[in-house]
């Protein structure tokens, strides 16, 4: 099972108080999580991605095992860590100001 932390307003949106669990069937990588996220919680759909290109919306960043992981192809495989589900893989809602 893959743990996936969401930020706040995503969590109020599919209505989950904590990390979510998600089973994914073979290589686990982002787009994997992101469309087994978004299958189980179809109200994300197009929140954290692109409808259309499927590019990571701005201001959202992906992080595991304390490593940025926003800029990372979204077919690599994520870290064994969070394969295993000893690590959750988090959405992080950025940060803008001025």
């Amino acid at each position: 099972m893959i743990r996936v932390v969401l930020p706040p307003h995503l969590r109020t949106l599919a209505r989950v108080t904590k990390e979510v669990t998600l089973e994914i069937e073979g290589p686990v990588t982002q787009r994997a999580v992101l469309n087994v996220l978004e299958a189980s919680y179809p109200m994300l759909t197009g929140t954290i991605r692109d409808h259309i290109t499927q590019e990571r919306r701005p201001f959202l960043r992906f992080f595991a095992c304390e490593q940025d992981l926003s800029h990372e192809s979204p077919d690599a495989p994520l870290p064994e860590e969070v394969a295993s589900g000893a690590e959750p893989f988090l959405i992080v809602g950025a940060i803008a100001g001025g």
